[in-house]
């Protein structure tokens, strides 16, 4: 624990001033509460004394001082609130950019294993908790025991008899607030929890609104929602049951030591043990020892909010990306696009079964390479194995007669161009979903990559052209129309090696052909791997392949294929 706490701390180092400035303010701040009620007490018992003009002159002097005090304090209170929270959300800043960037290193099997909401809550509520711990945790601590201690000197210096009684009280409140906020914290537990069940709730119906119209099943998911939303309702109910008794019970008390001190106090006062001036500044005190008490115990709350959150930060931190450059690395500028297979074996995962066996081929740059078979055969998972998605378990793939783990990864990728079924678009304008295939590329450079792709001329058809927006994942297009894009992505990139991953298969007869002639176009001079979900789309592919469990079973053209009687000629056949 001591390791990552100091961990946690180096978080200050970049506003170090910032975080001394912050501190310095808050004991300041604390001196100057500390500080007026014994300026009251001097104008209580020394200065009302005075002879009449002495005593005014005094009284507005001090009453000038008090004014200068309060302006003091007001600075101090606003510095810790705004730049006190502004260095907080600038370490949020930083550690949401460090694990941000950590997920992008992060490869496709940690995704594989993950809800992507879970990793959103890691950069938003952990964040925000470890962020409010580092700004309040050390003036919260500072200030209270400032407070706590100067106040109980200063008392015990005027009355130790009252000092003490007045103190008693301590253990009461405090365990009275301890007990209530352990059980306050359980309740809002239970909030989070099920505003998360909510939230799930809502993004799942949602996403899925054309499923449940198309269903009619609207009230189906009003009900559902109803009874997630009921449930929040009681956890609620329970939270603000122990908030009440909280609340009330902590203003019962601090009311309940003012009537002690004033009882007591009064009862020195008449056995001449006290001065009333006493007895006044001792209830001008009393909310500076027990406002610390209740910041103390929610400060503890703080810690273990703040701390487990930055566990959960350091276990995804701690996540090594099992996919990364080679410490010998090479840089890649251009590629001829040969692509060799050399013994390849995967699995994902050590438990799981073999996907891919001993999976030896040759394809030549600028090879047409179109691979078949039944589902879970490994078409997808042998394509995803040469940008380096996964790695393979034993063998080794090589491009241009190099080891692809011995090329920088981001050469590696751009040497690459992948048109999915699942077309991904980002809810920007089109013109910025085709540049992300090059991002420093020209309007002029995207409009033409669009018309490459045979998607220029609906897009022009759009309201606003290029700069038309598409909507969450591009639901304002149709399924040709953002492969189209998608392909005009790959235009934009120009890479020497294509994947074509089932890309037409989601589509009606008429988007297939305009989209399969933009895939053709795309293919010329490239080596391009096609996985055929439709087998007639590769009829005039010069080598195919059929990938079973087995590995690659049969290879040749349609023709030759089909003169074969096997395997693809039955999967042929069956459609």
């Amino acid at each position: 624990m001591g390791h990552k706490l100091k961990q946690l701390a180096g978080y200050y180092r970049p506003y170090r001033g910032l975080f001394f400035a912050d501190l310095f303010f808050a004991i300041l701040g604390a001196a100057v509460t500390l500080a007026i009620p014994l300026i009251v007490r001097y104008i209580t018992s020394h200065v009302i004394i005075l002879p009449g003009g002495e005593a005014l002159r005094r009284i507005l002097w001090l009453g000038a001082l008090m004014v200068g005090l309060v302006a003091v304090e007001f600075f101090c209170n606003f510095f810790i609130a705004y730049f006190g929270h502004m260095m907080g959300a600038k370490i949020e800043h930083d550690m949401r950019n460090e694990i941000f960037g950590h997920y992008q290193k992060l490869s496709f099997s940690f995704y594989d294993n993950q809800k992507v909401g879970q990793l959103l809550s890691r950069i938003t509520s952990d964040l925000f908790d470890i962020s409010e711990l580092l700004h309040h945790g050390p003036e919260d601590v500072v200030i209270s025991l400032m407070k706590f201690v100067g106040s109980f000197i200063i008392l015990f210096a005027i009355n130790p008899i009252l000092t003490l009684i007045t103190f008693a009280f301590i253990p009461l409140i405090g365990g009275y607030a301890f007990v209530l906020n352990k059980k306050m914290k359980v309740a809002y537990k239970r909030n989070r929890a099920r505003i998360a069940d909510i939230n799930g709730q809502i993004e799942d119906s949602l996403s899925g609104i054309r499923a449940v119209k198309s269903f009619g099943n609207e009230e189906i998911e009003m009900k559902k929602f109803r009874r997630g939303n009921e449930r929040f309702v009681d956890s609620k109910r329970t939270s603000y049951w122990y908030m009440g008794w909280y609340n009330s019970g902590l203003g019962a008390l601090t009311t309940l030591v003012t009537i002690v001190v004033l009882v007591a106090g009064a009862g020195l006062i008449t056995a001449e043990r006290m001065a009333v001036t006493d007895l006044v500044t001792f209830l001008l005190y009393i909310n500076n020892f027990t406002d610390p008490v209740k910041k103390l115990i929610s400060f503890t709350e703080q810690f273990q909010n703040g701390y487990a959150g930055y566990e959960r930060f350091l276990e995804i931190l701690a996540v090594e990306p099992d996919i990364a450059d080679a410490p010998d690395a090479v840089s890649l500028d251009s590629a001829r696009g040969e692509v060799q297979f050399d013994n390849v074996s995967f699995r994902y995962e050590e438990r799981q079964e073999t996907v891919l066996s001993h999976i030896d081929l040759h394809v030549n740059a600028g090879d047409y390479i179109a691979i078949v078979g039944s589902s879970g055969g490994g078409k997808t998972t042998l394509c995803s194995l040469i940008p380096r998605f996964y790695d393979v378990d034993g063998g080794r793939i090589l491009l241009d007669g190099m080891d692809i783990r011995k090329i920088k990864l981001k050469d590696l990728r751009r040497q690459i161009g992948i048109v999915q079924q699942d077309v991904y678009l980002f809810a920007e304008n089109i013109m910025e979903n085709i540049r992300y295939g090059r991002p420093d590329a020209s309007d002029e450079e995207v409009i033409a990559a669009a018309k490459l792709a045979n998607a220029h001329e609906f897009i022009k058809q759009l309201p606003e052209g290029y700069l038309t927006d598409i909507g969450q994942r591009g639901v304002k297009l149709s399924g040709g129309q953002k492969q189209r894009i998608s392909i005009a992505r790959v235009f934009l990139k120009n890479p020497p090696v294509l994947i074509f991953d089932e890309a037409t298969s989601a589509l009606d007869n008429e988007s297939e052909k305009i989209v399969q002639q933009s895939m053709e176009d795309l293919a010329k001079g490239r080596t391009t791997f096609v996985i055929a979900h439709r087998l007639s789309t590769i009829r005039n592919a010069k080598r195919i392949l059929v990938l079973t469990s087995k590995g690659i079973e049969e290879e040749g053209t349609h023709e030759e294929l089909l003169a074969k009687n096997g395997v693809y000629a039955k999967l042929y056949r069956g459609r």
